[in-house]
């Protein structure tokens, strides 16, 4: 995506969320990685104060400096014919994010939490038996996860009522979607609460239940997964499986272009995780091929290869 398309997304983003409103009004968020940081930022820019919440104080202060550019490329698109307005806007926005190492702190004061850490169960239980404790009783939980369970998340805490999944896309500045994810105990005024706090940010809303990947992954991971082996099989080289795709399909890009534009380290968690949980979904195995190139380091763009070969920036 060329980098105008991006910031004009962005500005969309930003003149919408300016004009909606939300009962939320300080949020804090747990991690301060692309996720984290790309929440906080559409938090901030849309008027509401937020703390950036990360273990490594390293990780905040890259954090800030990337959402500090980030906004400075957002001032320039929107202002770009009053760049002393945009330069209060940047100026405001920051101001409006704090930093924090200490969660449980973090969490006295917020309308909601979002958790954007890493994609490991036993971790997230235990940071939210912490904030539970100490969290206000009105306070919303949420987490980004991508392919955990909320049902399974939200089973360590008193308030499943007010637990939901608040799933965002990278970079979460520039992508619109937002899928906000109902667990089994899920209130509605939980979920109309987090349907107009993710409105209120810029995003376009959709509402899913509580199923493995929820509605982009579900249909997206699969599809990567048939595309690998299908070349695994030797039936069509990676170059006319992602032109085909692309050409016959009007899709972007193709599906092993895809694969290692995400990594194929991740492709492989989310699929060794959900065949743990379903072994019988044809759909979930493992594939060799997949094994045998995350074992070799070839996890994609990131790595320099892994379906195809990239220059190392």
């Amino acid at each position: 995506m060329k980098k105008m398309v991006q910031f004009g997304v962005i500005a969309r983003n930003f003149s919408n969320s300016s004009a909606m409103q939300s009962a939320i009004k300080n949020i804090t968020v747990i991690g301060g990685g692309l996720m984290g940081s790309g929440i906080a930022q559409v938090s901030a820019q849309a008027g509401q104060n937020v703390t950036l919440v990360d273990l490594s104080p390293e990780v905040l202060a890259k954090s800030q400096k990337s959402i500090g550019a980030n906004l400075g490329r957002v001032a320039k698109k929107v202002y770009k014919d009053k760049p002393q307005d945009g330069e209060k806007f940047v100026a405001e926005s920051m101001a409006r994010i704090k930093t924090s190492t200490d969660p449980a702190a973090a969490a006295k004061s917020a309308d909601l939490v979002v958790e954007a850490i890493v994609e490991n169960m036993g971790v997230k239980h235990k940071l939210f038996k912490q904030l539970d404790a100490v969290a206000p009783e009105h306070t919303i939980f949420a987490s980004n996860t991508s392919s955990l369970s909320i049902n399974e998340i939200c089973s360590v805490v008193k308030r499943k009522d007010r637990f939901g999944g608040l799933h965002f896309f990278n970079p979460v500045p520039v992508m619109r979607l937002l899928e906000v994810v109902r667990g089994a105990e899920t209130s509605d005024a939980t979920y109309k609460t987090m349907m107009e706090w993710g409105k209120a940010v810029g995003k376009t809303c959709i509402t899913c239940k509580d199923t493995p990947g929820f509605v982009v992954n579900r249909l997206l991971v699969p599809y990567i997964c048939e595309a690998i082996r299908l070349y695994e099989r030797g039936d069509a080289s990676a170059r006319d499986i992602d032109t085909a795709m692309k050409l016959g399909a009007g899709y972007p890009m193709g599906p092993l272009e895809l694969a290692d534009y995400v990594g194929l380290d991740t492709n492989k968690f989310i699929l060794d995780g959900w065949h743990n949980k379903y072994p019988d979904q044809p759909l979930f195995k493992p594939i060799p091929l997949l094994n045998k190139l995350v074992s070799e380091g070839k996890l994609g763009v990131k790595a320099g290869e892994g379906f195809y070969k990239y220059e190392k920036k």
